[in-house]
């Protein structure tokens, strides 16, 4: 009796445990589809509140504010070109032939659903560590294959379980500002100098960091599955299977004639993909610094090599741009409020409520904090580098913080911000057909643990130096 009992125990604190999780994950669900707006709303309403937030506790005038806000609505124009066309290029690449008969590969494996949980999390992971517009898109791709593949999947769930290894893409290879700060010539060289790849992203604690993550959070993921017995929503086969019967084919012109032939010449896309590739061995033997152009320039070149022709290249660019029409429609939203932040000084004010109580082992952790705070309002790392990133700098002059660690910090908080910030979900509800009530539950809960992560390694990195 006493062996049963003893047998017995850790089910049921298994089975509590999984109660008291199912509970909170229900919580924040249902909290996200009562009170939770479209992304869209969500943009308009940071507008508002960013405007209130600079009359009410900097002091501005309305007029002053609504000027900056309007000057500063297309000063991103060129960075919003950008990333439509990382996100893109992105999809062409995630969706080419190869990499489709890899993923067919890959799903044709998984048999229970929180086996496609965990693989679709380390997709999305791995791709976003690569480049994170690629792993946007690869994510949401292989999650749409293994809703459709394996019977029980809890569609708004393994959606977000992709979505969710975008929070690699800060520790990764197109982390924004890391690469920016190891260029010779980027905007802060003279306050802080430049700083190698080797003492941010490729440091041991960065790489420590990037493996725990990209080892747990699929596990977190898989938990947070629908226990048997409970509610399941599973993806619209028939919703599926009309959009893929009513689907144009563009790729191919059957039509013998020159412009047909010339069209679909696998000769044109390889003479043309390999003089990109010519080009970025001549970029990087030339001691040029990794950038968001030599990225987008990378990834369309390689895509046009993986389609095969012009013509299929063409007609799947032209099948990405609806994953980027909310991202287009709502940047220059958000670069309308980075005017606003950066005109009324809400920036500074809200790093010196964090500054103001650190030192130099604390400033990272709290950079982080600060961070992830004006992430909401600024959605993208560029931009957010350069109203945080100078008064960030000054502070670590002042208390003698490693510039390295506390750049990352700000990066990290940009990268944990997004898991809960609408404005990159758009893709994945673009390629998913769903809303956003229906998957920022689960976000948020991953957003809890990436943070005690992010934040716990931050910190620890501040005290071991």
């Amino acid at each position: 009796m006493s062996k049963v009992a003893t047998e017995g125990a850790p089910v049921t604190q298994d089975r509590q445990r999984r109660t008291v999780m199912s509970s909170v994950t229900g919580f924040f669900t249902e909290l996200m589809r009562k009170y939770l707006p479209d992304p869209f709303v969500f943009a308009i309403g940071l507008t508002l509140l960013t405007l209130l937030m600079a009359v009410t506790i900097e002091g501005q005038s309305f007029l002053d504010m609504a000027d900056a806000w309007g000057t500063g609505f297309w000063d991103l124009l060129a960075f919003t070109t950008q990333m439509a066309v990382i996100l893109v290029a992105g999809y062409v690449l995630a969706s080419a032939p190869v990499t489709d008969r890899m993923l067919d590969r890959i799903v044709a494996r998984v048999r229970t659903p929180r086996q496609a949980i965990i693989v679709a999390t380390l997709v999305g992971a791995v791709g976003s560590y690569i480049n994170w517009g690629f792993g946007l898109m690869i994510g949401g791709v292989v999650a749409k294959k293994l809703a459709l593949g394996v019977p029980g999947v809890h569609h708004p769930l393994i959606i977000a379980s992709a979505y969710s290894g975008f929070t690699l893409y800060g520790l990764g290879l197109s982390a924004t500002i890391p690469v920016t700060i190891a260029a010779e010539e980027h905007p802060l060289v003279d306050q802080m100098g430049v700083v190698p790849l080797s003492e941010t992203i490729f440091s041991a604690p960065m790489l420590i960091l990037a493996l725990v993550t990209v080892t747990t959070l699929p596990l977190l993921n898989a938990w947070l599955h629908p226990r048997p017995g409970q509610p399941v929503k599973e993806i619209d086969r028939e919703r599926v299977a009309s959009g893929v019967a009513a689907a144009v084919r563009t790729d191919v012109d059957l039509e013998n004639t020159v412009a047909a032939k010339l069209n679909n010449s696998r000769i044109l896309a390889l003479a043309i993909g390999v003089l990109g590739i010519v080009f970025v061995v001549l970029y990087f033997a030339d001691g040029r610094a990794l950038n968001i152009n030599i990225i987008n320039f990378i990834v369309l070149f390689l895509g046009i090599i993986l389609m095969g022709t012009p013509a299929r290249y063409v007609a799947k660019f032209g099948e990405g741009i609806k994953t980027a029409s909310g991202i287009v429609l709502q940047f220059p939203f958000y670069a309308g409020i980075l005017g606003i932040m950066a005109a009324s000084g809400l920036v500074v004010t809200i790093s010196e409520l964090f500054v103001n109580v650190s030192d130099a082992e604390t400033l990272p952790f709290w950079g982080i904090v600060s961070s992830f705070v004006i992430n909401f309002f600024a959605p993208s790392a560029g931009g957010h580098w350069i109203i945080q990133g100078p008064f960030m700098m000054e502070a670590a002059t002042a208390l003698d913080a490693s510039y390295a660690q506390t750049a990352m910090s700000v990066q990290l908080g940009n990268a944990w911000n997004d898991l809960v910030q609408p404005f990159w979900i758009l893709p994945a509800l673009a390629l998913s057909g769903l809303k956003l009530k229906d998957i920022m539950g689960y976000t948020v809960i991953m957003m809890f643990y990436v943070g005690v992560l992010y934040c716990g390694a931050t910190l620890l990195w501040g005290f071991l130096g």
